[in-house]
C-alpha cells in the first residue's frame, strides 16, 4: 500500500463527493474520517444546495454544518415522499369556537436544523374574537388573546420581530407580542374591513392597511403610530393590496368600479411623507382586475389578471421602475407581455401566484394550471375533485387546499432548462361527515398546516409535522 495522502489532498478529493459517498468514506479509517468531517466540505454542500441556511444559533461542536445538512436533507426527502406515519405526523388542533379566518406562521421558515429539534409556530384569527398561537410539532395551543368584542378577520406576522397583527370587522388593528400574546398596541381605521401588508425599510418594520373606504394608512410596528394616510380611491373598497418582494412598491386596486385603475405607490413616500408633496403614484393601464401576483425572482415584476371590453380574461405582466429627473420622480410601468387566457370559467375566485421570473400558477375550480408569461400553458393538474381554495407557493414546493378535504403537495423541478411541477402526494383532512373541506393552507420547511371548515360553522387546524 502506498503512502497515505495528506489531509489537504484528501479534503480536495472529497470535495467532489456527494453526502452518501462522504459518509461511506468516513468509515475507511481515522484519516479519512477526519477529512470527511471537515467543516468546509459540509458548509459548501449546504450553501450549494440551499440559498439560505440559518446557522446564527449553531453551537460549535454540538450543532455542526454536517448535522445541519443531514437533518435538513432528511426532512426534504420526507416532505417529498409524504408517507403517513413514516414521514409525518398528522395532528388536529382545536380550540376556536368560531371560524378561523386566517392563518400565518410566526416562526421563521428557515429552522436551525442542526439543533436536532424543530419548533414551528402558527397564529390564527377567528370570528370567536381571539387570536391564538400554536406549536405545530406538539399540536398544542401556546397562548390565546382575551376575547375581543368584534370578530377577527385577518392575521399577519413579522417572524423577525415576533409580532402578530390582527384586524377585525370594525377596522381596528392590534399588535400582539408573539411569545406571550400580550397586546402591544391598537389603532382604529373606522372601516368595515382592512387588508394588511408589512415590510421593513432599513431594518425598521412598517404596516400598511388598505380600507373599505379607499384609504391607505401606514403605521410603525409594533407601536402602531400613524406615519401617513393617503386616499387611493374615493369611496371604493381596496380589495387588492400587495407589497413587492423587494418592499419598494405597494399595489392597490378595487373591483367595485370598472372605471377604477389599479395604482402603484412607492413605499418610501408612505413612510417618509412630506406636507408639500403627494406620494409618488401611477395608475396601471388596467381596469376590471380579477387578481394579481408578483414574480418573486424579478421583484418589481407584477402579473395582473383582468377583463377587457369583450369580457375576455387577460394577464398583463409589467415591470415597475422609478424615473428620476432634477425636479421630480415618477413611477414607470412598462408592459412586458400580455396574453388572453383560453375561454374558461375564470372568475373572481381564481387564485394566482408567481414563481421565478416567468411562471404563473392559476387555481380555478378544481384545476391547477401553469403558464409562462408568454401565454403558453405548461401544465394542467386535475388532482382535486372539488374547488381549490388556496395556493401556497415557495421556492421548493407548491401546496393546494381544496373543498374535497385534501391538500396536494407538488415539487419544483427542472425540465429541459424550464420550470416544471411534479405532483407528489395528497394529505387527507378527515371525514366529510364532520367537515366541509380545507379553506386555507400555509407551509414552512418542516410542516404544513391546513384550515378545515367544519359542518357546525367552526374551524380547526390540521397540522402535518414532518419527522426529524
Amino acid at each position: 500500500m502506498g503512502p497515505a495522502l495528506p489531509l489537504d489532498c484528501l479534503v480536495h478529493v472529497f470535495s467532489f463527493l456527494e453526502a452518501p459517498d462522504l459518509l461511506r468514506a468516513a468509515l475507511v479509517d481515522k484519516a479519512w474520517n477526519e477529512a470527511a468531517d471537515t467543516t468546509s466540505l459540509w458548509r459548501n454542500m449546504c450553501l450549494n444546495r440551499w440559498t439560505f441556511c440559518n446557522i446564527l444559533n449553531l453551537t460549535p461542536g454540538v450543532q455542526t454544518w454536517k448535522k445541519y445538512y443531514l437533518h435538513r436533507s432528511k426532512l426534504e426527502q420526507q416532505m417529498t415522499s409524504g408517507r403517513p406515519s413514516a414521514d409525518y405526523t398528522c395532528i388536529p388542533m382545536r380550540g376556536h369556537s368560531g371560524k378561523i379566518m386566517d392563518v400565518a406562521y410566526l416562526s421563521d421558515s428557515d429552522h436551525v436544523f442542526g439543533a436536532g429539534k424543530l419548533r414551528s409556530v402558527v397564529c390564527t384569527a377567528s370570528t370567536d374574537g381571539t387570536v391564538r398561537a400554536w406549536n405545530v410539532q406538539e399540536g398544542m395551543q401556546i397562548w390565546s388573546s382575551p376575547i375581543q368584542e368584534i370578530p377577527l378577520l385577518k392575521v399577519i406576522t413579522l417572524p423577525k420581530y415576533k409580532v402578530a397583527i390582527t384586524t377585525d370587522a370594525s377596522g381596528t388593528i392590534k399588535a400582539w407580542q408573539g411569545e406571550t400574546g400580550k397586546e402591544l398596541a391598537s389603532f382604529s381605521t373606522s372601516s368595515s374591513s382592512c387588508n394588511l401588508v408589512t415590510y421593513s425599510v432599513n431594518s425598521k418594520p412598517f404596516l400598511s392597511a388598505a380600507t373599505a373606504g379607499g384609504a391607505i394608512y401606514t403605521l410603525e410596528v409594533p407601536n402602531l403610530n400613524q406615519v401617513s394616510r393617503i386616499t387611493a380611491f374615493q369611496n371604493s373598497k381596496i380589495d387588492l393590496f400587495l407589497c413587492s418582494p423587494d418592499k419598494l412598491w405597494l399595489v392597490a386596486g378595487s373591483t367595485e368600479s370598472a372605471d377604477v385603475s389599479t395604482k402603484v405607490f412607492s413605499t418610501d413616500c408612505l413612510i417618509q411623507p412630506t406636507e408639500d408633496k403627494s406620494p409618488i403614484c401611477t395608475s396601471l393601464p388596467i381596469r376590471e382586475h380579477v387578481t394579481a401576483c408578483w414574480l418573486p425572482k424579478q421583484p418589481a415584476r407584477i402579473a395582473v389578471m383582468h377583463k377587457d371590453h369583450a369580457l375576455h380574461t387577460n394577464i398583463t405582466v409589467l415591470d415597475l421602475a422609478v424615473k428620476k429627473s432634477k425636479y421630480k420622480s415618477e413611477i414607470l410601468a412598462q408592459q412586458v407581455t400580455r396574453f388572453t387566457l383560453p375561454e374558461n370559467r375564470w372568475n373572481m375566485q381564481s387564485l394566482m401566484e408567481g414563481y421565478g421570473t416567468e411562471t404563473i400558477l392559476i387555481g380555478c375550480g378544481s384545476e391547477l394550471k401553469l403558464y409562462s408569461i408568454s401565454g403558453t400553458q405548461l401544465e394542467c393538474f386535475q388532482d382535486h375533485k372539488d374547488t381549490i381554495t388556496s395556493l401556497w407557493v415557495d421556492s421548493f414546493r407548491v401546496v393546494t387546499s381544496s373543498l374535497d378535504l385534501s391538500l396536494r403537495v407538488y415539487m419544483w423541478k427542472k425540465a429541459n432548462q424550464a420550470c416544471a411541477l411534479q405532483s407528489l402526494y395528497q394529505l387527507l383532512g378527515g371525514s366529510h361527515k364532520w367537515s366541509r373541506g380545507f379553506i386555507d393552507v400555509a407551509c414552512d420547511n418542516v410542516s404544513i398546516v391546513g384550515v378545515v371548515a367544519r359542518a357546525d360553522e367552526t374551524s380547526i387546524l390540521r397540522a402535518y409535522s414532518f419527522n426529524l
